[in-house]
């Protein structure tokens, strides 16, 4: 059972908003785009609003107009990478035949990725790592995210017939999250491939219904 300092923290999260992305005009649209790519290859700490702005070709007013804070737009920026990661992960989960190929889809999924951002690593814990606040709006964000992830593996193997869908997703998550830093130290995509092997291995112990 989760601990009540887990549950706690669940349900606050839960409780604040997620940051609107969809319909912004075109300058909030400059301004996001610019400081997502800053944000990601630079770091957050690094990246001023002044570089932002300059970027963007706005003025420091419509930034504050639009996002309310630097905060706000940090937790924008990683709101708009979670609902692209879950396109993403949803396109590589249907690319299997059987439910249980999607347990597995995180993993290639991964590594996809791995190689298109260059080894920069997971923009959702490098952002938990800059920012130790735990009620920073962005670490919300980075929370949710992880705890989708989680959700997804759950569902996934609920449908592929696990009596005990959760552990194996706590098991997966484990897996993937490990194997994701450890690919980012080595510059190397074979972490995921020897974490996904792990992954298969796993669901063959695990009993499923009959």
């Amino acid at each position: 059972m989760p601990s009540t300092e887990t549950q706690d923290t669940k349900r606050t999260d839960d409780e604040r908003n997620v940051p609107d992305i969809d319909g912004l005009t075109d300058a909030a649209r400059r301004i996001l785009d610019a400081a997502s790519e800053a944000f990601y290859w630079e770091g957050i700490q690094a990246v001023g609003i002044d570089t932002i702005i300059d970027r963007a070709g706005v003025a420091r007013g419509t930034l504050y107009n639009n996002f309310g804070s630097k905060d706000e737009l940090i937790a924008a920026y990683l709101q708009g990478r979670h609902e692209t990661w879950l396109r993403f992960l949803s396109e590589v989960s249907e690319r299997g035949q059987h439910p249980q190929d999607r347990l597995l889809a995180a993993f290639d999924a991964y590594g996809e990725y791995l190689i298109t951002d260059g080894f920069r690593g997971c923009a959702f814990t490098n952002a938990m790592a800059e920012l130790p606040d735990w009620d920073h709006p962005a670490q919300v964000v980075a929370r949710r995210h992880k705890e989708s992830i989680r959700e997804q593996f759950s569902t996934a193997a609920a449908e592929a017939g696990f009596l005990h869908p959760d552990t194996v997703a706590a098991r997966l998550h484990l897996l993937v999250e490990g194997a994701w830093v450890t690919a980012i130290t080595q510059r190397s995509g074979g972490p995921l491939a020897d974490a996904r092997a792990l992954a298969e291995q796993l669901l063959d112990t695990e009993t499923q219904h009959d």
